[in-house]
């Protein structure tokens, strides 16, 4: 490929070309092109100067196998771990009740949500949540007041049978 193309152009004839190297590599399509795409993302970022070079797609593959390589790296401490310390205890099955929750909390304002995650599932007290976000403790009250209140009203929707999407 020479340099100066688009990069739009480059990617449409060297995608498919790198993905089949990386798939080659890892043996799993779908890290190939996580990996691949990842890589194509920094290049685009960069373009200015990749695009320059003499062979951009030899650039990107070496990104792409560096990225492939640290993958595997991740992996094998995982499996390590996983072999010193034995597999995680079982996690129960997600209840219906939780689904509705976690489709609510979608709905809230980024805001809201923020106080409900760290006073519910953070377990923080009011005055760390003030700290944490940088309100007054009075605005703080107010807001997980608000936040209950909203999901509250979202929830109530869903056991109606309402949904927002």
């Amino acid at each position: 490929m020479a340099g100066g193309d688009s990069f739009e152009e480059f990617y449409a004839t060297a995608y498919r070309r790198i993905v089949g190297q990386v798939f080659a590599l890892l043996g799993d399509l779908h890290e190939a092109e996580d990996v691949t795409q990842d890589a194509f993302a920094k290049a685009s970022f960069h373009w200015s100067r990749i695009g320059a070079y003499d062979a951009p797609e030899a650039w990107v593959r070496r990104v792409a196998f560096n990225q492939a390589r640290n993958r595997a790296r991740r992996v094998r401490r995982g499996l390590v771990a996983l072999a010193r310390h034995g597999p995680p205890d079982l996690v129960p099955a997600i209840s219906s009740d939780r689904v509705d929750v976690h489709r609510a909390m979608r709905q809230l304002t980024l805001g809201h949500r923020e106080v409900l995650v760290l006073h519910y599932v953070a377990g923080l007290p009011l005055e760390d949540i003030a700290r944490q976000l940088r309100l007054p403790l009075g605005t703080t009250k107010s807001r997980l007041h608000r936040a209950r209140k909203a999901l509250a009203g979202r929830l109530a929707e869903y056991h109606q049978g309402v949904h927002h999407a």
